[in-house]
């Protein structure tokens, strides 16, 4: 099987399991990165040792971080056993890189607020969806006009985080905008449909099965992007999402009208809207659910965040 082969092999393994086509990316690359370590010998006839020697030089000379080795241990694991068929890998002397206990960088709500204030059109809606309901910025991007439950108040967050589906808030206050919101799109895909185009992107195996919903409004994403694409897998030219980086351009620009000194990215607000339910005395096990952490130790480092703050502990200097 030769290296161009051997990536076919690959990419179709990860699309039989369904994993998300960024998986797809950073499992191919790192191990081309695998392959060139070793002066391009093929992968079958290396092992242990040398998946060891790679790995071992990501967290000595790289100093990458313990999740970045890890992603490159997972797919080299997935190469091993899902395309060369080995069983495993016996590696007794990898170095792994240690996870360091961080806390999450939160906003207050007045913090958050005057962030708010200075954002307008499609990017105030989007970063108050994610304060508001607390998910990814990468779940809020691909979120469908279908998604959006007005009836009941609730958005309906597809493929998640480990390919789970659930449900999270809609804040009424976004409401309005997001009405206006899906006219807009409305609008854009009538235009497309006039132009021969206006096909969405539908997951797995919908397409085949229902033909017609490629076309219907529901499908179209609710923050499309102003210029058609092609996608990678299926080369169906499509109008995708926005990018996450035209949120975060807009959401720096935003910051630096502050004073607030702080590292906000977009997923700063998840982590605030997570401190802001525990605060007000919503059950963690709620919170939880709203964010869709499997694991309630995950959900837990809000918890770490409010006992640490200054209304939890009485300063010596304050008393005197």
């Amino acid at each position: 099987m030769g290296k161009s082969k051997l990536l076919q092999r690959v990419r179709e393994e990860i699309r039989r399991r369904n994993y998300s086509y960024r998986t797809e990316q950073a499992y191919t690359n790192w191990i081309i990165r695998y392959i060139r370590f070793h002066g391009t010998v093929h992968p079958k006839k290396m092992g242990d040792k040398e998946v060891e020697q790679f790995l071992n030089d990501l967290a000595n000379n790289k100093n990458v971080a313990a999740s970045t080795q890890n992603q490159a241990l997972s797919a080299l694991l997935f190469l091993y056993k899902n395309v060369l068929g080995r069983d495993g890998l016996e590696l007794d002397n990898l170095k792994r890189a240690k996870k360091p206990r961080k806390l999450p960088v939160v906003l207050s709500h007045k913090e958050a607020m005057m962030i708010l204030q200075h954002l307008s059109g499609r990017t105030l809606l989007i970063c108050e969806l994610l304060y508001g309901s607390g998910i990814r910025i990468s779940e809020c991007l691909r979120l469908r006009v279908q998604d959006v439950d007005f009836e009941n108040g609730q958005l309906w967050v597809r493929s998640g985080k480990g390919n789970k589906d659930r449900v999270s808030l809609l804040p009424q206050k976004c409401i309005p905008k997001l009405r206006r919101q899906i006219e807009k799109v409305k609008a854009l895909h009538k235009k497309d449909l006039a132009e021969g185009y206006g096909k969405a992107l539908l997951p797995k195996a919908l397409a085949r099965k229902y033909p017609g919903e490629q076309m219907s409004l529901g499908w179209q994403y609710l923050f499309p992007s102003s210029v058609l694409s092609k996608d990678p897998r299926t080369k169906l030219e499509h109008r995708h999402h926005i990018s996450s980086r035209q949120v975060q351009r807009k959401l720096k620009n935003a910051l630096a009208k502050t004073n607030i000194e702080k590292k906000v990215t977009c997923h700063t607000f998840r982590h605030s809207f997570a401190t802001q339910l525990l605060k007000s005395g919503y059950d963690i096990r709620t919170v939880q659910e709203l964010l869709g952490h499997k694991n309630l130790k995950t959900t837990m480092i809000y918890t770490h965040v409010i006992n640490k703050g200054g209304n939890y502990i009485k300063s010596p200097v304050d008393v005197l």
